[in-house]
């Protein structure tokens, strides 16, 4: 029991820490949440104003992607905190606490995904604020679809940090993460169809959307906030959590073997 109980206070601990240096770093916060927006006025309003999706304005139609994106983009990029963490030893003094390399994964991920469910819920609240003033006409936010959103957004954002830290603790340098981070995360962007339906899909491109996990994520916020999506909410659902699941093994694995 005292052993489990110092695990969860490791974690909690972590957690705690990821927290804090979070919201010191004003900038991060800012332009983390000034990105997703600026692709949803300029990227959205400028095709926006010669497309029209399903007989809603284009806008509307990639705020859920805008929204998946937002977690992506911030959850891998949390990774890079892992090779600065080497290099300054701080991952050396958390061993020396009575916890396991699980634990400080475990602790990482929650601390991660808790960041990206920070900015995910501020997005979140202005997609609100811009369909109340008629700028996504469509959007529907409300509370009952509330806890499905942010489900979705929590498993993806587990499932993006625990490949962020996989890719950190395998690299010596954060411009080495940069180049291999960067290298996966435009794919798995682009072929989620956060910007156009996959439904219309060429037959040679579609068989790489259904193996990009963010498809699913994209497809269940789009089903939750347009009531439009290509598979059932739960299959969204369950297809994004055995990824977690999947992911946690992997990245618990990888820091067991990780060099400090």
């Amino acid at each position: 029991m005292n052993g489990l109980r110092g695990e969860l206070n490791g974690i909690l601990a972590i957690w705690y820490r990821e927290l804090k240096v979070f919201q010191r770093e004003k900038s991060r916060i800012v332009a983390s949440i000034a990105s997703p927006v600026l692709w949803l006025v300029i990227f959205g309003g400028g095709l926006g104003s010669s497309v029209s999706i399903e007989g809603m304005s284009y806008q509307t139609f990639i705020f859920p992607g805008i929204l998946a994106q937002s977690v992506l983009f911030s959850s891998i990029f949390f990774g890079v905190y892992i090779v600065w963490d080497r290099k300054i030893d701080f991952l050396k003094e958390v061993l020396v606490a009575p916890i396991t390399r699980s634990s400080m994964f475990m602790g990482k991920v929650v601390g991660g995904a808790t960041d990206s469910m920070i900015q995910s819920c501020v997005l979140l609240a202005i997609g609100a604020g811009m369909e109340k003033a008629g700028m996504l006409p469509g959007l529907h936010i409300g509370i009952g679809g509330m806890a499905w959103m942010l489900l979705i957004l929590l498993l993806t954002a587990i499932s993006m940090v625990s490949i962020g830290l996989i890719i950190g603790s395998y690299m010596e340098s954060p411009e080495g993460f940069q180049l291999i981070s960067s290298f996966l995360l435009f794919p798995l962007f682009f072929l989620s169809g956060a910007l156009f339906p996959i439904g219309r899909l060429p037959a040679w491109l579609a068989p790489l959307t259904i193996i990009d996990p963010l498809t699913y994520s994209v497809d269940g916020l789009r089903n939750v906030i347009l009531g439009s999506s290509q598979f059932h909410l739960a299959h969204d659902i369950g297809i994004i959590g055995t990824v977690s699941v999947l992911l946690i093994f992997a990245g618990t694995a990888a820091f067991e073997r990780m060099k400090l």
